[in-house]
């Protein structure tokens, strides 16, 4: 009988996002430059000659290691209330190094899909993937673009700040563009803050459509409603970080409202920097659509950027020729393989 994962939240999760790969990703990367025709043996001898030697951990681990430390909580080991799903370009030999990494750490994941060079996108739906967490960029981008699951772009590991609990598990959300749909911000980003506020304030008890996050939310709070635990005390906690303030506060509540999903805290910045809140909340990750906020944070909690899906207005608007500011920062994110393979 198949698995049933229709209430199981289920994370995907890159190589390169739950482990540090940076350094195989750069001797790739050197030796295609240097000699294209033989760089691919040359990484493949690279990486099995390491595969016994461990790895730092990435960006995505703190999520992981906490999201699996739910299951103790499982009714049943046959009903999960979070799997892990390793999801890497990799081919199967090479990613023998990420195998023996998993099993050194205990890390309780038994599913993985390893492409060999092929984008792993295309077997999101059959692994039932919720959430999808990457390096690479244009997977995520394409994951969003075909609404297949949440996406983010994470960043490198935060090297400061107090490390997350390790009996909870703490999630941060921007709200526009994130959990709600892009139409506010546009406003904000075309007419100004003055008919944003306007905007909303008239707008307060009409809901918010769904952003690219929003189904994932759902499914948290479901997730809280699975715990022994009230959802005042979960160890799933749920913050909304938001640049919002009044007079545009009350409709984010009425929309959550209207889900019928509580988060345990919210916050409205009023364009006061979301740094230091994420990193007072001590979020396990902190999910943004704007580098903006997401590079400053970055140094202290794991973060992961949320692309705009490219039919999108904003997308046209921040891809502009005119555009102050790019959407994707190539300089920030890790180098990729090229065509043939990555090592996420």
């Amino acid at each position: 009988m198949p698995l049933d994962l229709s209430e199981t939240l289920v994370v995907g999760i890159s190589a390169t996002a739950l482990f540090d790969l940076a350094e195989a990703d750069a001797v790739y990367k050197a030796k295609y430059a240097k000699n294209p025709h033989n760089a691919l043996d040359e990484y493949r001898a690279y990486m099995l000659e390491r595969e016994n030697e461990s790895l730092r951990d990435g960006t995505g681990m703190a999520l992981v290691r906490a999201l699996l430390g739910l299951n103790r909580y499982a009714p049943s080991e046959s009903k999960p209330l979070v799997e892990v799903v390793v999801m890497s370009r990799n081919s199967p030999e090479t990613g023998v190094r990420v195998f023996n990494n998993i099993r050194s750490r205990g890390l309780s994941i038994s599913r993985h899909a390893f492409t060999g060079g092929h984008s792993v996108v295309d077997y999101l739906d059959a692994f039932a993937v919720d959430l999808f967490l990457t390096t690479n960029v244009e997977d995520a981008q394409r994951v969003i673009d075909a609404k297949a699951a949440a996406a983010a772009v994470l960043k490198t590991p935060p090297q400061g700040g107090d490390a997350p609990p390790d009996d909870q598990v703490r999630i941060a959300f921007d709200g526009d563009a994130v959990l709600f749909d892009d139409a506010s911000e546009l406003v904000y980003k075309t007419e100004g803050l003055e008919r944003f506020h306007t905007t909303e304030n008239e707008k307060q008890k009409e809901p918010m459509a769904d952003g690219p996050y929003a189904i994932l939310l759902r499914k948290l709070a479901s997730l809280q409603k699975r715990l022994p635990f009230g959802a005042d005390v979960s160890p799933v906690r749920i913050a909304i970080v938001t640049a919002r303030s009044a007079p545009a506060e009350m409709r984010v509540i009425n929309t959550l409202r209207h889900w019928g999903v509580y988060v345990n805290e919210i916050f409205f910045l009023g364009g006061v920097q979301k740094t230091k809140v994420v990193k007072a909340f001590r979020a396990h990750i902190f999910f943004d659509d704007q580098d903006l906020h997401l590079d400053p944070a970055a140094k202290h909690v794991p973060s992961g950027r949320v692309p705009y899906r490219s039919d999108s207005p904003l997308y046209s608007h921040l891809h502009a020729p005119t555009a102050t500011a790019p959407l994707v920062d190539m300089g920030s994110e890790p180098p990729l393989l090229l065509d043939k393979v990555d090592a996420g």
